[in-house]
């Protein structure tokens, strides 16, 4: 199985960590292997700044404010578009505001990098199907499969993650 991440830096408010690319990709692999996914697959990965993102919550969500990551599904009911070329199944984007990550990660006193992973993870989830917004025991599943992907990363919520350790 391939599993493709396109990762795009459309933001200079916030340098890149070396490492994070492939935390990125392997935070993609692992909730596709956690949910046990079939086949060969497509993701869009983009780094944004706060401004940017702003606008985009507020075109798709109708909330003007910067938010953290943003999840565009390209499939329903475990149907995704396929790549014609190359015959994956397209998940979806994800856009991640740098800004709002870096924010958070010293607000939640961890390392940029492992916020950039939980918010990929949680991401992947909602590509896959998953919805939290409700609440419930909807939301309850999601969490749960979002921490034991990332303690399957090595990231759990107590840990700091440091890619140079």
């Amino acid at each position: 199985m391939s599993h493709k991440v396109y990762i795009t830096n459309n933001q200079k408010a916030v340098k890149i960590p070396s490492g994070l690319r492939i935390l990125i990709r392997r935070a993609c692999n692992a909730a596709l292997e956690y949910e046990k996914f079939e086949g060969n697959t497509e993701v869009s990965v983009i780094f944004v700044d706060n401004e940017e993102i702003a606008k985009l919550n507020e075109q798709y969500r109708g909330k003007p404010t910067p938010t953290d990551v943003l999840s565009f599904p390209l499939g329903e009911d475990n149907h995704y578009d396929i790549n014609q070329e190359t015959g994956a199944a397209m998940l979806g984007d994800i856009v991640i505001s740098m800004e709002r990550a870096m924010e958070q990660a010293e607000m939640y006193g961890h390392s940029l990098q492992r916020e950039v992973a939980f918010l990929t993870v949680h991401s992947m989830f909602h590509l896959l199907g998953y919805d939290h917004e409700a609440g419930g025991i909807e939301a309850v599943r999601m969490r749960e499969k979002e921490e034991a992907t990332l303690i399957q990363l090595g990231l759990p919520r107590t840990v700091s993650y440091t890619p140079d350790e």
